[in-house]
């Protein structure tokens, strides 16, 4: 059996060429109908029978859909890679074998928002449709290291004829998923991709390591901004009396006073009650660029329950000054509430739901994020660590 480092497309020693002849003997033949003569990595083969129920074909290019340099640039300032694409470059652009490949940065979609390299390689991938606003998913150009890493939700690089469509088998290609270090959601992918004869075997590392920095840089921006927020609330702060917290959009605390908490609570909403340990049912208040979040007085229990309404669940929930509210769930959080109301008060990990949901735990990352998002829409009806029905809430679920 051929030995490979973790994640590379090629063995210690291999020769390229003949290594990228073979891999082309085994494309046309699986591509034709026919039984290979070996056999492909499995994240190859996992991919190949992904695109092929796509309907593509393989002996041409299919479409990437360019999206608008406007809606480009759009993306780039809603992306929060832009704090840190100078330095993803920086890192991968400074090695020797920098003139012989090409950086490429993506959103979370698979569209390339930004790409710098060898002129010489550039000019090639546009004759690929690889440049900015193209979508690089599978579904749109077959197998190929972005979109597969996006579709695997981990780290992928593909040499030669690995790739679905055979323009791209003159080409290696390195990618690796960023994280928002806050909450695991996938942002992107940092790719690195030239000449497949080209390929060198350290560039796994430094992709690695260009993802990790990136991500580093990330949660030192979130460090500052809340560094930010909490000198921009000093005078309301110095003057508010009983236990109080300062959050920011997405929950994280900038300031804590009269109460012990963790490092988040639910992200706070405009009249939407929540409720935090060790403060009860609160009501958020819009305090510059974060939230004042304080006991409310006048709050009672909150009573939540899940129903099917014309195939549609709905979260309806009454309580606090509001008078209630409802809120539309995706059949994923749907599962994810009926989980958490027949765990109880013990709750459960982020295994424990990677393995009721995808029949394994190797699903924990997509877990976080899909609990993340759930509680930007249900507020603090569900509590973390574990995750379970939060204090002061009575769920209930109709039968499904």
């Amino acid at each position: 059996m051929t030995s490979y480092r973790a994640g590379s497309a090629v063995a210690p020693g291999t020769d390229l060429g003949q290594h990228a002849r073979a891999l082309r003997r085994v494309h046309d033949a699986v591509m034709g109908g026919s039984a290979p003569v070996a056999t492909v990595r499995p994240v190859v083969s996992r991919s190949w029978r992904r695109t092929l129920g796509f309907g593509l074909d393989p002996t041409h290019a299919n479409a990437r859909d360019p999206l608008p340099l406007g809606e480009v640039e759009r993306r780039r300032r809603a992306s929060p890679l832009r704090l840190v694409v100078d330095e993803i470059r920086a890192v991968l652009t400074s090695v020797a074998d920098a003139s012989r490949f090409i950086v490429v940065v993506t959103d979370a979609d698979g569209i390339i928002l930004w790409r710098e390299g060898s002129p010489g390689v550039l000019r090639t991938a546009d004759t690929l449709g690889f440049s900015e606003g193209a979508v690089w998913t599978e579904d749109h150009v077959g197998t190929n290291a972005i979109g597969t890493a996006l579709a695997e939700q981990a780290p992928v690089q593909l040499f030669s004829a690995e790739h679905f469509e055979e323009g791209q088998h003159p080409w290696y290609c390195t990618a690796s998923p960023v994280h928002d270090p806050r909450t695991g959601a996938m942002l992107g992918v940092v790719d690195v991709s030239g000449p497949a004869l080209t390929l060198h075997p350290a560039l796994i590392a430094l992709v690695d390591t260009a993802t990790k920095l990136a991500e580093a840089r990330l949660w030192r921006h979130h460090e500052q901004s809340l560094q930010r927020l909490r000198r921009s609330a000093e005078h309301v702060l110095a003057t508010t009396h009983g236990p109080v917290l300062l959050v920011d959009d997405d929950g994280w605390v900038a300031h804590h006073s009269g109460v012990l908490v963790r490092d988040r609570i639910a992200a706070p909403r405009e009249n939407l009650p929540l409720t935090v340990p060790g403060l009860g049912l609160c009501l958020p208040e819009r305090l510059g660029e974060g939230w004042l979040v304080r006991p409310d007085a006048q709050a009672a229990v909150l009573v939540a329950t899940l129903r099917t309404v014309g195939g549609e669940a709905l979260l309806e929930v009454s309580g606090g000054d509001d008078g209630g509210w409802r809120a539309a769930l995706t059949p994923r959080h749907a599962a994810i509430v009926r989980l958490l109301a027949a765990a109880g008060p013990d709750g459960l990990t982020a295994a424990t739901l990677s393995r009721s949901l995808f029949g394994d735990e190797e699903h924990q990352v997509t877990v976080r994020a899909e609990v993340s998002r759930l509680r930007r829409v249900v507020g603090a009806i569900v509590a973390a660590a574990p995750y379970r029905v939060a204090e002061g809430v009575h769920l209930t679920c109709d039968p499904r």
